[in-house]
């Protein structure tokens, strides 16, 4: 199909889109709780002609279309419905009207970009060969997260790849950004309990100082990064909670640490993961306390198939003329469409939506958070056009 065309269908649907994301921004829900979030997908899905939809979960919705103009690859594209816990202070007019509950992440966007596509494919569908799923999740917000509900629930039967994308308010409308390879890191977070021994103030020879065996483990587990991983391993370490006694006159005989892993291989995951381990039991060991490691496993790193990907950004810059589209190195964030790409191959891009006022503009999860709604048009027109690509490249 030629550019001209996508382009025009884009146009005809967009007042829809915004209409729809304007609607879903209005009435956030939680991780889990998107009952009248995924009710409305339901229901604007079952308006277009052709699409058999279906309820994987709860609070979760797919529809499929089939192409009737011959056989071909089957491709999924997926957008995530839920919103998160802020209280939103944008000011605009079409604000939360739920109290403590902000699509503050792009959500709203990317559900109704989704459900614009749809909307266009149907209206082609007789012209289109292969066939099409569009995967709206829940809760991508809340570990577990919601894909991997999904994936067992068979969303990915028979599915060649699956593409995804997401809206970025801290880059420029107009930019396209792909990674191949790993994209976004493992996000699992860790407690360390050191126990000890009270005792008085005055008297330290006769306890066993939590609180300073504690900062020792702090301060050594910086050691993992910089000196257990090659300068080639990519991976973070970050405690960000210490909690140690009460009192002045009292040496505490526990200490709490907690903090965060973010890795882009399973391999260095597993690597720092004994390291905290063995670091921390072996200085309380040293100083004749204990302490005990609890590991929390996150989303697994998102994998950008790299062939995919490949034709992917060859595709986008061809396409989009007018838009930069550009590699970029992964980021440290978590991401749990890694369940699905890893079960196909899968490619997660990114699109720029930044909206400034007075020059200012705020990132995710902030409760000023906005987007550029023209960057919806490149969203829809990403999904679009690649899906149509990939039914007879891929």
């Amino acid at each position: 199909m030629q550019k001209k065309t996508i382009t025009t269908m884009v146009e005809e649907v967009f007042p829809q889109i915004v209409e729809w994301r304007r609607h879903l921004h209005q009435h956030p829900e939680l991780s889990f709780e998107e009952y009248e979030t995924s009710k409305f997908i339901e229901e604007q899905l079952n308006t277009f002609d052709g699409i058999e939809v279906s309820r994987p979960t709860k609070t979760s919705v797919m529809g499929r279309l089939k192409g009737l103009a011959g056989d071909g690859k089957t491709i999924a594209m997926r957008a995530d419905i839920d919103a998160l816990p802020i209280h939103e202070e944008t000011g605009i007019s079409f604000e939360s009207k739920v109290d403590g509950k902000m699509h503050a992440c792009g959500h709203d966007g990317h559900t109704s970009m989704l459900l614009g596509t749809a909307k266009v494919l149907s209206e082609i569908k007789k012209t289109l060969t292969g066939e099409f799923v569009f995967i709206f999740q829940h809760a991508e917000e809340l570990p577990p997260g919601g894909a991997q509900e999904m994936v067992a629930a068979g969303v990915l039967e028979g599915v060649d790849c699956i593409l995804g994308m997401h809206l970025w308010s801290t880059v420029p409308v107009g930019e396209i950004q792909v990674t191949k390879g790993p994209m976004s890191a493992a996000s699992d977070i860790f407690d360390i309990t050191v126990k000890g021994k009270s005792g008085h103030a005055s008297q330290p020879e006769g306890a066993i100082d939590a609180l300073a065996i504690g900062s020792q483990i702090v301060s050594n587990l910086q050691q993992i990064v910089s000196r257990v991983l090659s300068p080639l391993e990519s991976g973070v370490v970050s405690c960000t909670r210490f909690h140690s006694g009460d009192a002045y006159n009292v040496i505490p005989d526990q200490a709490l640490i907690g903090g965060s892993v973010r890795t882009l291989s399973n391999d260095v995951r597993e690597k720092i993961k004994d390291n905290l381990e063995k670091i921390s039991t072996n200085i309380a060991e040293a100083h004749g306390a204990t302490a005990e490691l609890s590991y929390q496993y996150g989303y697994d790193p998102v994998f950008n198939d790299i062939d995919l990907s490949t034709k992917v950004m060859q595709h986008l810059t061809e396409f989009f003329t007018d838009a930069k589209v550009e590699e970029i190195p992964p980021m440290m964030g978590g991401e749990d469409f890694s369940a699905f790409s890893n079960v196909v191959p899968g490619c997660y891009i990114g699109v720029g939506a930044m909206k400034k006022k007075d020059d200012v503009f705020y990132p995710h999860h902030h409760p000023r958070f906005e987007i550029n709604e023209k960057a919806l048009k490149i969203g829809i027109s990403y999904f679009v056009s690649t899906a149509l690509f990939l039914t007879s490249q891929y």
